[in-house]
């Protein structure tokens, strides 16, 4: 049996819409699965960042606080006092550095860290610790560490 012309001609004009939307639909659903992975990267993000300051509050910290610190923390520098460069922190907090410098201001006014001139370079600015800043930061990194494993741990079987 002959398929009418026009019949032929509305078989090829499917297959060729199938050839392109098919693999169209499926970048889209993988589109959209991304999508929708980064939205609940940061909805989590959001709902740490409030928990975390939530529980850093009544220490007198926000979450930003106790990053700097907990970085402070964790240096180790083989001669003198441990400290960072702005520039260094900024890269591991994740604050642009002008967010950062009035962060590390308030911090300094609450005797919490220090900065001195960086003898490399007179133009740098390094940050330290200070005893009331490592003690707050002993004193707060289990709250902290809490938060963390409380929202970051998948319990769900």
């Amino acid at each position: 049996m002959r398929m009418h012309g026009m019949q032929v001609h509305l078989i090829r004009m499917q297959q060729s819409w199938l050839s392109v939307t098919v693999p169209r639909m499926a970048a889209t659903q993988a589109e959209q699965a991304l999508v929708e992975q980064w939205r609940d990267i940061l909805a989590l993000h959001a709902r740490t960042q409030c928990e975390l300051d939530r529980a850093l509050h009544g220490h007198g910290l926000c979450a930003s606080d106790f990053e700097v610190l907990d970085v402070l923390a964790g240096c180790r520098a083989p001669k003198g006092t441990p400290s960072y460069r702005v520039q260094e922190i900024s890269e591991r907090v994740h604050l642009s550095q002008s967010a950062l410098s009035r962060l590390i201001a308030r911090l300094e006014k609450e005797g919490l860290v220090e900065r001195c001139m960086c003898p490399q370079d007179r133009r740098g600015v390094r940050v330290a610790l200070t005893a009331k800043g490592r003690a707050l930061h002993g004193e707060v990194l289990p709250v902290q560490r809490a938060v963390l494993a409380r929202m970051l741990t998948d319990d769900t079987p």
